[in-house]
C-alpha cells in the first residue's frame, strides 16, 4: 500500500538552525496521526491462508482435490458440493455478493452464460502452459474460465442382457424409429449440468435450434422419459425399465466398473465434447487464494489427485487436457466424433431453450 504524506510547512521557526529538525518532527507527527495524509487502496495479492476460499463444485473428485490442496498449501478450502443445476441457481441468486470464490462443473456453455452476466474474473493463469492442444481449444478469449478435463455427453448406454430385437441404434435418428418406442431415457437439464450441452449439441448437429426442438419432440412422441440426473437414468437401463439411456459417457464407465452389464454407443454423427471448467468469481474477496487453487488444479500434481479418485465414480473417467497426466482407468479415447459447441451462440440461448425443454419435453 502506498501512503502519500502532504505536510504543511511552518511559516516561522524558532531559530534558523532548527529548521530541518522542525520539519522532520512535523512530518513524523502527521504520519503517525494521519494528519493530512491520503491513502490509495489497492487490491491485495496476498492469500490469507486462515480465511482461504470457498469452492462451489459438481465434480465427484472435488472433496479429494480440496483436501489435498489444503493439506499441501495450508490454505483453508471450504467445499460446497451439489449438482450443477442447484449450484448455478445459487450463483445466480447471489449475483454480485457471492459466497463462492471458485466454481467448477462440466459444461463450457453454462460457464459462458455466467461470464456473459459479468460474474467471472478475467485473468491469465500461468498454468495455461500446461494444457494440451485439445485443452487450449476450450480456453475462452477473455480467459474467464479454464478447462480442467474432458468427457462427452450424448453417449448411449444399453443393457447387454436386454438388447432389443431391432439391435443397437447407430445414430441419433435411429432412436426415432418405431422399434425403439418407449425404450429411451435421458436427464432433465434443470438438474443435470451436462444435459443442456447435449440439447444444444444435438440442435447444432441437426442444423438449428428449431430442428433440435423438432428432434426432441419426435423423441418424446416415441416414448422418451426424463430422469433428474445420470444415476437414475442409468438405473432405469440397469434394471431393464428402459433399454437405452442418453448420458455423460464417464457415468457409463463408472457404472461398468461397479459391475453393471452396460455397453456404450457413440452416435456416428457425433457426441458433444464436454469440458470440465473452472472459474474465479469477479467479486471474490479472496482472489489470490482462488487463483492459487485454479493453478494447482491445472497442474500435473492436482490432476494426479483427480486420476487417483474412486474408479466406480464416473468423474474419474475423463480425458486429460493437461500435459503429463497418465489416466489410471480405462476408457475409449479414439474413434469418437467430437462436436465442439458454438459456445457464444448456445450460452445466449440457454435460458430460453431450457425453459422450452421443461415445458414441452419434461412435462
Amino acid at each position: 500500500m502506498n501512503t502519500v504524506v502532504n505536510a504543511k510547512r511552518r511559516t516561522s521557526l524558532f531559530r534558523h538552525s532548527y529548521v530541518l529538525m522542525a520539519l522532520v518532527g512535523l512530518v513524523t507527527i502527521l504520519s503517525a496521526c494521519g494528519g493530512s495524509s491520503t491513502t490509495t487502496a489497492t487490491t491485495s495479492t496476498t492469500c490469507d491462508k486462515a480465511t482461504g476460499l470457498t469452492v462451489y463444485s459438481a465434480q465427484g473428485y472435488d472433496s479429494d482435490v480440496t483436501k489435498a490442496f489444503q493439506k499441501q498449501t495450508g490454505i483453508t478450502t471450504k467445499l460446497v458440493d451439489d449438482s450443477t443445476g442447484p449450484l448455478i441457481a445459487k450463483i445466480s441468486a447471489e449475483g454480485n455478493n457471492p459466497h463462492w470464490d471458485v466454481s467448477w462443473f462440466d459444461g463450457n456453455v453454462t460457464m459462458q452464460s455466467l461470464d456473459d452476466q459479468n460474474l467471472l474474473l478475467k485473468w491469465q493463469s500461468p498454468s495455461t502452459s500446461n494444457l494440451t492442444a485439445q485443452g487450449l481449444k476450450y480456453v475462452p478469449g477473455d480467459n474467464s474460465y479454464y478447462p480442467v478435463s474432458l468427457t462427452t455427453v450424448g453417449a448411449i448406454a444399453y443393457n447387454k442382457n436386454k438388447v432389443p430385437a431391432a439391435g443397437l441404434p447407430k445414430d441419433w435418428n435411429d432412436l426415432l424409429k418405431p422399434e425403439y418406442k418407449g425404450l429411451v431415457a435421458m436427464n432433465d437439464p434443470a438438474y443435470s449440468g451436462p444435459t443442456y450441452p447435449l440439447i444444444a449439441g444435438v440442435s447444432q448437429l441437426m442444423g438449428s435450434e428449431d430442428q433440435g426442438k423438432q428432434f426432441f419432440q419426435q423423441l418424446k412422441a416415441n416414448g422418451l422419459i426424463n430422469f433428474k440426473t445420470n444415476d437414475p437414468t442409468l438405473n432405469s437401463v440397469e434394471t431393464g425399465a428402459r433399454e437405452f439411456g442418453i448420458v455423460q459417457d464417464s457415468a457409463i464407465y463408472g457404472a461398468i466398473k461397479a459391475g453393471q452389464p452396460l455397453g456404450i454407443i457413440y452416435p456416428s454423427s457425433g457426441v458433444i465434447g464436454l469440458p470440465g471448467v473452472i472459474s474465479v468469481s469477479a467479486h471474490s474477496k479472496h482472489t489470490a487464494c482462488a487463483e492459487q487453487f485454479v493453478n494447482w488444479v491445472l497442474s500435473p500434481e492436482g490432476q494426479s489427485v483427480m486420476t487417483q479418485h474412486d474408479p466406480t465414480d464416473g468423474d474419474t473417467y475423463f480425458i486429460p487436457l493437461v500435459k503429463g497426466v497418465t489416466p489410471t482407468v480405462q476408457r475409449q479415447y479414439t474413434d469418437i466424433n467430437f462436436i465442439d459447441l458454438n459456445v457464444s451462440q448456445w450460452a445466449k440461448a440457454e435460458a430460453e431453450l431450457k425453459q422450452w425443454f421443461h415445458n414441452n419435453i419434461v412435462q
